[in-house]
């Protein structure tokens, strides 16, 4: 077998491979990506874009059904599911193209629908090609973690890969799992007709704000989800035509049944066949371990997105491949900062997050404070009855933004200055002193950094210094 020479080859054709694959094929290197599924990765194909076209499908129902708070004809919509799943895979294939083996392959990057496999420390095969490369980039992102809890390979179960193949409605589903994709899938579907129940281990999102997620908590629940939390499956079985969840809650054991159940409990690395150890690449069930460059164990091999085991966002491999091109292409010693990483949880309201939560900026800076904003104290959300909700930002030493936390109507979208303030490190001055349109959702942005001043600024103090420049002449 002859071997071919390239400049990158990159195992994994989704987000992080795809940018790394096209700016670098663009930038004149010579480029192999090799993918044994759909081009696109997880995020296109049973991830971001099928979650949040399902989600629009049920924010359209819950439209139509709550419409009558507007003085307009509310009433329970009539769902087609069949073409619900439509809509859903028809998003997937208008976003397909973008990430074609045709457009890459017209970009100039050799594309081969074949797996990938290291056979040493500087050679991979795939499809019958044997390639060598001054650099690899592995970007195999992660899978569906299933939980080894008893009975459940017995039955029929769904994860993030099947869901989104449902062309009925179910009757009733159960979702293990209280994590954003659990929360999302649980509130789309109930908004879409099922009955659903979510049984989460711990608290739901306990990686966010508690007085967050508690809203969260009170949404979902005021549309009909049944929540059990610090819930303990123990086992799940067939009865009949349905499937018994038993799990454990405040010491006594419990029982739902349901027609459908999604596994929601995570993610796992996809590093298996990949001949790391042939590579001289470390690795655990948990990832594999990069350094600030993103490089792995073996030098010349780097590891991006949800393979390192770090956060697993999309826009993170997109970061990472960012990094990756600058090193690799450039030999510039570019480096990860996590400190302004944002997420977001697509439920209604959505959650949106950066930088440091209160509890943990407190922990390490005992001066920090925390000062929050009412949703219903903003004139826009106030006309689309969208008042639940508030904006909290988290201030160091200086009035230095360390992290801010939004949930309410399009927090994700409201983030971004955020982001922006965390990166640069600006002080919560900074965005007091901005002019914010008005009546917009983005003034809540602008209210919360007044916030932070009202204390001293209305204070006894400061009207005595009023009162004494009165006197000036």
């Amino acid at each position: 077998m002859k071997t071919e020479k390239v400049d990158i080859a990159i195992v994994g054709a989704g987000s992080g491979g795809l940018s790394v694959a096209a700016g670098a094929a663009q930038l004149g290197a010579r480029v192999v990506l090799c993918e044994k599924g759909k081009m696109g990765g997880d995020c296109l194909n049973y991830g971001c874009v099928p979650s949040k076209a399902l989600i629009a499908a049920g924010e359209a129902a819950q439209t139509v059904r709550t419409s009558g708070r507007f003085g307009i004809n509310g009433h329970e919509p009539d769902i087609d599911f069949r073409k619900v799943n439509d809509h859903v895979h028809g998003v997937i294939a208008a976003i397909a193209p973008n990430d074609s083996v045709e457009r890459f392959r017209g970009l100039g990057v050799d594309v081969i629908n074949a797996p990938a496999r290291f056979v040493n420390a500087t050679t991979m095969i795939a499809g019958g090609r044997r390639i060598e490369a001054r650099r690899f980039v592995v970007a195999t992102g992660s899978r569906a973690f299933v939980p080894p809890i008893a009975g459940l390979s017995d039955v029929p179960y769904l994860t993030n890969e099947t869901v989104f193949d449902l062309t009925e409605a179910p009757g009733h589903l159960v979702v293990i799992g209280g994590g954003p994709i659990g929360l999302e899938l649980a509130q789309a579907h109930r908004r879409l007709g099922s009955k659903v129940t979510v049984v989460e281990a711990l608290s739901i999102l306990p990686k966010d704000d508690p007085d967050a997620a508690q809203v969260i908590r009170g949404q979902l629940r005021s549309e009909g989800i049944t929540i059990f939390e610090h819930a303990q499956v123990d086992r799940v079985a067939r009865e009949g035509n349905s499937i018994s969840v038993t799990f454990t809650r405040l010491g006594g054991a419990q029982r739902v049944d349901a027609t459908h159940l999604l596994v929601a409990t995570g993610r796992r690395p996809n590093v298996d066949g990949l001949g790391l150890d042939e590579a001289g690449i470390d690795y655990t069930a948990k990832g594999i371990p990069v350094d600030p460059r993103l490089r792995t164990s073996n030098r010349r091999v780097f590891a991006i997105g949800d393979v390192t085991g770090g956060f697993q966002f999309t826009h993170m491999a997109g970061y990472h491949a960012g990094i990756v091109i600058r090193n690799a292409l450039f030999n510039l010693p570019a480096k990860v900062d996590y400190h302004a990483v944002p997420w977001v949880t697509f439920t209604d309201p959505e959650l949106a997050h950066v930088g440091l939560t209160e509890k943990a900026a407190k922990a390490q800076i005992p001066a920090a404070k925390a000062v929050t904003w009412a949703f219903e104290e903003n004139d826009r959300a106030q006309a689309e009855r969208a008042t639940e909700g508030f904006i909290k930002a988290v201030v160091g030493k200086g009035g230095v933004i360390l992290g801010a936390t939004i949930v309410g109507r399009h927090a994700g979208e409201l983030i971004l200055p955020w982001v922006l303030a965390v990166q640069k490190r600006l002080t919560i001055r900074d965005m007091a002193g901005i002019i914010a349109p008005y009546p917009t959702l983005g003034e809540v942005s602008k209210r919360v950094a007044g916030a932070f001043y009202t204390p001293q600024l209305f204070s006894s103090r400061t009207r005595k210094i009023v009162s004494l420049m009165q006197r000036l002449p």
